[in-house]
């Protein structure tokens, strides 16, 4: 693909979306978002902030925003799909009959169907099997992003001249862009990493200390490799900044919205009114694979039971505490 000037089209028009659309203009090109909310579109236009989502944060009057969805498609050389994982399938659905199959569609929110267990490169397959799919990740907060602050991520595509290509169309100075062939890998590492940000909210929240998080977040990586390895990641990805990267970004911060969410619940504070978190949606069908494939997932498991409701913070500490003795690297 060529990294000459282009027409992309962001579809989403929340705090992520909103910083990608930046990103594609700081890149050169010409870009247009489209937002089912009609107020976010107005102000982004008219106004050139998004004051629901980033607040605060001047934008480029370049960046165009709009409702209709056939508008933002028109002409667009590539997409980018960053509404949440959970409603991934009802805009692809929406694609299906729109979008010419020659052009690439980037998925761009980090999730696995809850009713389903598929990734979200999956849903596309089965829907759109004739668009190139790629998936973009890694550590990167919205409002830093929004605000031109240096970031890397990962492009993936099973295609390696694609992944390239794509890496190259959505650089800029300050957003950098590196490619991969292993879809799945950059997949499966920004899903988990949202569940165990939850846990070392909690972990947080509770007042358990730093030791307890640190411990946390290492052996929460252990199960996001085993869990990814049995998905077919290759290790090297998910050392990577789909992976560990992005795992250590949103388990330290309450900027992510994961962490934070587990902040809440560590606090003992009512979750009414809270945004939801993807890691929510995820932790359920993210224990019942590992269950299904075999994978010993205890943090994960544990994330599942806590926001069921099954247990408490205290309950999940003492189990975790209470496990068999045994060698750190010798088996599960």
């Amino acid at each position: 693909m060529s990294a000459g000037k282009l027409k992309i089209a962001v579809l989403g028009g929340g705090a992520w979306g909103t910083a990608l659309a930046t990103t594609a203009l700081r890149a050169g090109h010409d870009c247009v978002l489209w937002a089912r909310d009609g107020e976010t579109a107005a102000a982004i236009s008219a106004r050139h902030e998004n004051p629901r989502y980033l607040a605060g944060i001047a934008l480029d009057p370049a960046l165009a925003a709009t409702t209709d969805l056939d508008a933002a498609l028109a002409d667009a050389a590539c997409i980018l799909a960053v509404v949440p994982a959970q409603a991934m399938r009802g805009l692809i659905s929406a694609l299906a009959s729109r979008l010419h199959p020659g052009i690439p569609l980037v998925l761009c929110a980090k999730g696995i169907e809850r009713d389903t267990g598929k990734l979200l490169s999956e849903i596309a397959a089965e829907l759109m099997p004739q668009t190139p799919v790629a998936a973009l990740s890694g550590p990167s907060f919205a409002a830093d992003v929004a605000a031109g602050l240096p970031t890397a991520v990962t492009v993936a595509a099973a295609d390696e001249a694609r992944a390239a290509g794509l890496a190259a169309l959505l650089s800029s100075p300050a957003f950098r862009c590196y490619s991969s062939t292993d879809l799945i890998g950059v997949e499966v590492g920004g899903a988990l990493k949202n569940v165990l940000a939850i846990a070392a909210g909690a972990v947080a929240g509770a007042g358990l200390g730093a030791s307890a998080q640190a411990a946390l977040v290492t052996r929460g990586f252990v199960e996001l490799r085993r869990v990814g390895a049995a998905f077919g990641a290759e290790p090297e990805t998910l050392m990577g900044l789909s992976g560990l990267g992005d795992l250590i970004l949103t388990c330290g911060s309450p900027q992510s919205r994961n962490f934070s969410y587990g902040l809440a619940i560590g606090r003992g504070e009512s979750l009414e009114g809270r945004p939801l978190a993807e890691g929510v949606a995820t932790a359920g069908i993210a224990a019942r694979i590992a269950r299904e494939k075999g994978v010993d997932a205890p943090i994960i498991a544990a994330v599942d039971a806590l926001l069921c409701g099954r247990i408490t913070i205290a309950d999940a500490v003492a189990a975790l505490m209470a496990r068999p003795l045994k060698s750190e690297f010798g088996g599960p």
